[in-house]
């Protein structure tokens, strides 16, 4: 074999050796993504499922069921409420899925407020870990201003909700006047104006030669003041 047939041979032994090394060193790879990937599984919705469901759900795909805390809830007792890592996400085989298992509805005591002012009752919510939900108010005669006259839910337990609305007795409303300006109009004039501002006047009448007869030369209170519906007034009149 000449020089150049030996150096010819060995290149071809060389470049086979490369292949086949190559073709070994993918498929190394594409078996060690294929384990890889084998133990991997996409984590499943549990949110709802009983617990024991969702457990046997996790052990079919390798998982472990792990519970991380109990809450109240709207979802009946021993329902997921809760989990992580979210519906979806892929997972290796053997990791912990966390969830939070519901208690159930939570049954709350509710105080008797009725009769009681509101800031009373919103104290005594309060110390029950409950609070003031709508408050509507109303005038009702023969109830005291701010007094709770109904609420809802009733006193008692059972109820689901932590917040409790109440009707307030609401303080009538008062009908306010401005006080007008008296002085210097005659007597009948003035009682005539106050009059149509449903006041009452007390006439005082007092010795004044400098002012007309029956004018009004003082009043109280004060012009401009704002008084109630059927309020007293004074006026004081030249004699």
């Amino acid at each position: 074999m000449t020089l150049g047939e030996r150096i010819e041979w060995l290149g071809r032994i060389s470049l086979l050796v490369f292949i086949l090394a190559s073709a070994a060193f993918l498929s190394a790879i594409t078996a060690m993504r294929i384990a890889i990937h084998g133990r991997e599984t996409t984590m499943p919705n549990l949110v709802g499922m009983n617990v024991g469901q969702a457990n046997s759900v996790l052990r079919s795909r390798g998982l472990v069921l792990k519970v991380a805390d109990h809450i109240y809830s709207d979802l009946p007792i021993n329902s997921v409420v809760r989990q992580t890592p979210t519906a979806g996400l892929l997972m290796k085989q053997s990791q912990q899925a966390h969830v939070v298992v519901s208690l159930g509805q939570r049954q709350l005591q509710i105080p008797l407020l009725e009769g009681h002012t509101l800031r009373a009752s919103r104290i005594e919510l309060l110390r029950g870990g409950l609070q003031i939900g709508e408050v509507s108010t109303m005038e009702l005669a023969g109830e005291g201003p701010d007094a709770v006259v109904e609420q809802n839910p009733r006193p008692g337990a059972g109820a689901s909700t932590p917040r409790v609305d109440v009707l307030v007795a609401e303080a009538p409303r008062v009908t306010s006047y401005v006080m007008p300006y008296l002085i210097g109009l005659d007597e009948i004039a003035a009682q005539r104006r106050l009059d149509g501002a449903q006041l009452h006047a007390k006439a005082n009448y007092v010795a004044a030669p400098q002012w007309p007869h029956a004018a009004v030369i003082d009043q109280t209170p004060a012009p401009g003041g704002r008084l109630a519906a059927g309020a007293q007034i004074e006026l004081t009149i030249a004699n």
